[in-house]
């Protein structure tokens, strides 16, 4: 297979797939290269809040509206681990750059940031990734687990996240729920 490279693509889980981790998932690919690939799901809210999550780190969250938002399952590699999705990127001590705008931090600063009410404008918070190693994405494409589109920052940031995957889908000009119901049929 030649060698693509899908940093900046969203994942969209073709309705066979059959791992409970990513069933009816979008997912947003962060880096994508001959290491393997990284991504966050950025449809699957969970039961805790940011207020919960700024309470278990033992931070303050001055912003009262930042603290109803939700953090999401972003994949079941190191589920215990924050990551934050943001733009700007930013400069925090540890920052994947995915684009100029767009960057993934793992370090405590950037929620400290946001407790202080000088985080990023737009972000989302997922606890895990989804990690591939060398050509396991490219096989599972080949398999025909996923449809893959370039992904634009209104779905992840503006979008609520149940419809994040139908917006995604949107992009290619197909309908999630009729893709659904012709699934199996010959």
């Amino acid at each position: 297979m030649s060698s693509i490279n899908l940093t900046h693509h969203f994942l969209i889980a073709m309705p066979n797939m059959a791992d409970p981790y990513f069933s009816r998932t979008l997912t947003y690919i962060c880096e994508h290269n001959d290491q393997g690939a990284l991504g966050l799901v950025v449809n699957r809210p969970i039961d805790m809040t940011l207020q919960a999550l700024f309470e278990r780190l033992s931070l303050t969250l001055r912003d009262g509206y930042l603290a109803a938002a939700p953090i999401y399952f972003g994949g079941p590699v190191q589920t215990d681990r924050g990551f934050v999705l943001h733009e700007p990127a930013g400069n925090w001590q540890s920052t994947l750059r995915v684009r100029d705008v767009i960057g993934l931090t793992t370090s405590k600063d950037i929620l400290e940031a946001v407790g202080r009410g000088e985080g990023p404008k737009r972000m989302l918070v997922t606890l895990g990734y989804a990690g591939w190693s060398p050509g396991q994405l490219e096989h599972e494409l080949s398999q025909n687990a996923w449809l893959t589109v370039e992904a634009r920052d209104a779905i992840i940031f503006d979008t609520p996240a149940e419809e994040r995957l139908p917006a995604a889908m949107e992009l290619l000009g197909l309908d999630y729920a009729r893709l659904q119901d012709e699934a199996g049929h010959a």
